[in-house]
């Protein structure tokens, strides 16, 4: 049986996708800024209250927080169109 690939999205297509997951970051998550790293750790620990958060960390910084047991995403993040 042979294998068929799923079509490969076009580069208009991958924009619209992030485009849509920034929208819903935006819309349903907090930003934090820079003290993404320590607002992740004390959401995780108990000492924040839990809700989903969204800043900046370096790639340091994340794999530390993957290292302590902390899930975190890095996303492509498109400059803004109606900035």
């Amino acid at each position: 049986m042979p294998v068929i690939a799923p079509p490969v999205p076009t580069p208009a297509q991958i924009r619209a996708y992030l485009k849509a997951v920034r929208t819903h970051v935006e819309s349903t998550h907090e930003y934090v800024g820079g003290k993404f790293p320590e607002e992740a750790r004390k959401i995780h620990y108990g000492e924040s209250k839990e809700r989903g958060i969204y800043g900046e960390a370096t790639s340091k910084d994340a794999k530390e927080l993957v290292d302590e047991g902390i899930e975190v995403a890095a996303v492509p993040w498109l400059p803004r169109e109606d900035a």
